[in-house]
């Protein structure tokens, strides 16, 4: 299975069908020599942006790493030996670098065959955790930053299977790690353990709107190995490398120190589990401890939720959210939900946020009501927060300055939370006394650092807000010429000093200090352009209006030294997105200058291969008022089509009856709705998608209502239910072990399935042991191959 694809074809031209098999291929050369790359390093610094660490780590996965055993439980993806994610992606080298100086400095002592993960700095940023993932198990490492020299702290016997194994102490001279069971008990497998009795599942007739799910525990044997996967003990691990026993076994789902370090907020899973929920559902207790493991307070107890309201803005009762206040020493803060979770109920506010400070000896207080469904707060100071509520049904988001210590609150804003143009930015933070990021709050006065998308195009900015007017005054407007300028931070505002990052088409993005007056840059870092052989490819935006006067969008490219007497075949991938207006459908969010990244999540490869390419191409279905998006899905799908393919036309770039598209997940679902429904294109690929909508019968993507409330929009969409109508050429993809909610492998094996036997012409491909996104080397130099051979004969040669 390692060296070969299970691929089902049936030609375009044949009188049959057959089953190919066929050995892995690699792609063109033009394509090949994008593909095959080294990946630049990704970067983190510490708070005060004097330290770059540089993680590097292999362009893609191998399908060795693909073929490690796995188990999928409760949601989960674990490799039962080593006791982490089997989905986890690794770095495989250090490097740390002052901003100050020119060059990287290697990290030393770094493990052999190194898999590095879980990167946490220690809370004086002196040093940097990590896991390492050896062939038994996972290892804690840790970086002295001032030497870059690292050493081991603990044996290959953490328990990542929940996720990150381990929490820094506030002195940084210790952490709280999860390890193994000592004698942890054998795993059960079905060849040796025959089943005592049937599965068996009730319901007590409560109505509930749950969502399809991958990976659940499906009979007593997963739950048996689900909970001995899980368990693990609570060490305090000192950074010389000494340890003793925290807290004694259990099912650990989580912990948090307060600010302070003189508390930890202990989770742990409980039963009855589920069969039809993940774990984020299962039942939880939250237990303070303080610092030396001793119980103060069982600040929460959460029972299994299978029972849920229909709607995003749906929620369980009882206390949720309850996290640490980041400017308190040690409160915990938390909501509850007003309307019993129900966005059906009418009820003058749906949240009430509580505040309850340690040692919890006394009763939480009520801080601030909201009236739609709280989205979060931003703590400043003792007279300065920002809090926000939202509603899906309207997306409205309402944003509202919070005196803490009164509880009294401010409109700031009202907003559709999908316009960008009114977007006012994020607030500046700064690290607090207790190492936590806080509003930066300095005489009365924050900032705001915004993308700044406009109907003109981008241009970010800086803005000053005063708290006691709550208006803002705009300090700077980038305006870089031919270039892509985000702001990352505010360095020293008294100085005009910021940190950006810059790029251009040809430019990799890089990272300068920058002074917003005089324009001068300090390179912090110097990646190359690893894509150097299409520098020369045509890049712009371009705009156009859908027939319904929506504007719309895309990043078209020609191929370089491209003749206009030709006209070209045309590739479009986009993926569609729901509004609830045309105003906000109609903006635009993309950028000539960002840095042309290929990859085989797009079809821009083939602009070095004679294609026209329109990506990220504008494809809003938009339900305005009373009116639901997927009301008319098919009439704007079909409609967003035309209009690309009619806005390249314009331009006299394209041959129209060559052109194709494609897209992944629910962009395969839209690839599959537009071959089936027009006759806008010669061919489709369609990846990783759904096409049966009765197999997700209570919602998909941004449908809120179930197929029982409106089974005409559920059957009208679905491909699998048109097949029939189906007869252009169409490229299926999907991973074998797809992992994603709704998108299981079979959507797209039943699909193949019934184009094949009513005759229509399609390919399918099942990628071995991938899941949703593609990741193996040989995997997707293979899809690329795919793509290519089928766009050749489908399209360019047609």
């Amino acid at each position: 299975m390692k060296n070969r694809l299970s691929l089902l074809f049936l030609a375009v031209a044949a009188l049959g069908f057959a089953q190919e098999n066929v050995s892995y291929q690699k792609p063109s050369a033009e394509i090949l020599k994008l593909a095959d790359y080294d990946r630049p390093p990704s970067i983190m610094m510490d708070s005060k942006r004097e330290t770059v660490i540089l993680t590097y780590r292999s362009t893609y996965k191998t399908l060795e790493d693909l073929s490690q055993d796995e188990m999928k439980l409760g949601g989960l993806r674990i490799n039962p030996v080593t006791n982490i994610s089997s989905t986890m992606t690794y770095s495989n080298n250090l490097k740390i670098k002052k901003v100050s100086a020119k060059s990287e400095t290697q990290v030393t002592g770094l493990p052999q065959n190194a898999r590095l993960a879980y990167f946490q700095l220690s809370p004086d940023e002196k040093s940097l955790a990590f896991t390492n993932t050896t062939a038994k198990g996972v290892e804690l490492w840790i970086v002295d930053l001032a030497s870059a020299s690292a050493k081991k702290l603990t044996s290959d016997n953490l328990n990542a299977n929940m996720g990150s194994p381990y929490s820094w102490f506030r002195d940084s001279k210790a952490l709280l790690v999860n390890q193994l069971l000592a004698n942890r008990p054998a795993l059960l497998d079905d060849k040796n353990n025959l089943p005592t009795g049937p599965t068996v599942s009730t319901s007590d007739g409560k109505v509930s709107q749950n969502r399809t799910y991958q990976d659940l525990l499906k009979n007593p044997q997963d739950e048996k190995n689900f909970e001995t996967l899980v368990t693990s003990e609570l060490y305090k691990v000192n950074v010389d490398g000494t340890s003793s026993l925290f807290k004694k076994a259990d099912m650990y789902a989580g912990q948090s120190f307060s600010p302070n370090g003189k508390y930890v907020n202990i989770t742990t899973l409980q039963k009855p589990f589920s069969y039809i929920v993940p774990l984020s559902r299962f039942p939880m207790t939250s237990v303070v401890y303080d610092e030396s493991g001793n119980e103060i307070k069982k600040v929460n107890t959460i029972p299994l939720t299978e029972i849920m309201p229909k709607g995003f803005s749906a929620t369980r009762e009882g206390k949720r959210n309850m996290t640490w206040r980041s400017d308190k020493p040690a409160v915990l803060y938390f909501v509850q939900a007003l309307d019993g979770g129900d966005p059906a109920k009418s009820v003058d506010f749906r949240d009430e946020v509580f505040t309850w400070e340690a040692p919890f000896n006394t009763e939480p207080k009520s801080l601030v009501k909201v009236k739609d469904r709280f989205a979060g707060i931003q703590w400043g100071d003792d007279q300065h927060a920002i809090v926000s509520d939202s509603w899906y049904d309207t997306r409205n988001v309402t944003t509202q300055f919070l005196n803490p210590s009164t509880g009294d609150t401010k409109l700031i804003s009202k907003r559709n939370f999908q316009d960008i143009y009114s977007d006012p930015g994020e607030f500046q933070t700064k690290r607090n006394e207790f190492g936590r990021d806080v509003i930066d709050v300095e005489a009365n006065k924050s900032y705001l650092l915004g993308d700044g998308f406009t109907k003109e195009g981008q241009f970010p900015f800086i803005d000053s807000f005063d708290w006691n007017s709550l208006k803002t005054t705009r300090l700077y407007t980038s305006n870089v010429k031919d270039k892509k300028e985000d702001l990352i931070d505010i360095l020293n505002i008294k100085k005009n000093e910021i940190l950006v990052r810059e790029q251009s088409k040809n430019e990799y993005p890089n990272y300068y200090i920058k002074n917003f007056k005089s324009g001068k840059l300090t390179s912090v870092t110097q990646f190359a352009n690893p894509f150097a052989s299409i520098k020369d490819v045509t890049k712009e935006v371009i705009h156009y209006k859908r027939n319904d006067g929506v504007d719309l969008t895309g990043t078209l490219y020609l191929p370089a030294g491209y003749n206009k007497k030709d006209k070209l075949p045309l590739l479009i991938w986009a993926y569609p997105e729901e509004f609830k207006d045309k105003a906000t459908a109609g903006q635009n969010s993309k950028n000539p200058n960002e840095f042309t990244f290929p990859s085989y999540g797009s079809f821009i490869y083939w602009a070095a291969k004679g294609y026209a390419v329109l990506d990220d191409a504008s494809f809003p279905i938009i339900g305005e008022g009373k009116t639901e998006p997927n009301d008319t899905f098919i009439t704007q799908l079909v409609a967003d089509g035309k209009a690309a393919i009619d806005a390249v036309d314009k331009l006299g770039y394209i041959d129209r009856k060559k052109v194709a598209v494609g897209g992944h997940s629910y962009g395969a679902f839209m690839t599959a709705n537009l071959l089936t429904h027009s006759d806008l294109f010669a061919c489709g690929i369609a990846r990783s998608g759904a096409y049966n909508r009765t197999l997700t019968p209570f919602g998909f993507q941004s449908e809120q209502r179930n197929y029982w409330d409106v089974p005409n929009i559920y059957n009208e969409m679905s491909p699998f239910m048109n097949a029939n109508k189906m007869k252009t050429p169409m490229l299926l993809v999907h991973g074998e072990a797809d992992n994603n909610p709704g998108t299981f492998t079979l959507q797209t094996e039943r699909y193949f399935q019934a184009l094949k036997n009513l005759g229509a012409p399609v390919r399918m491909v099942l990628l071995p042991k991938e899941s949703h996104g593609y990741v193996a080397k040989e995997n997707i130099l293979h899809l690329l191959w795919e793509q290519d051979q089928f766009l050749e004969k489908c399209l360019k040669t047609k």
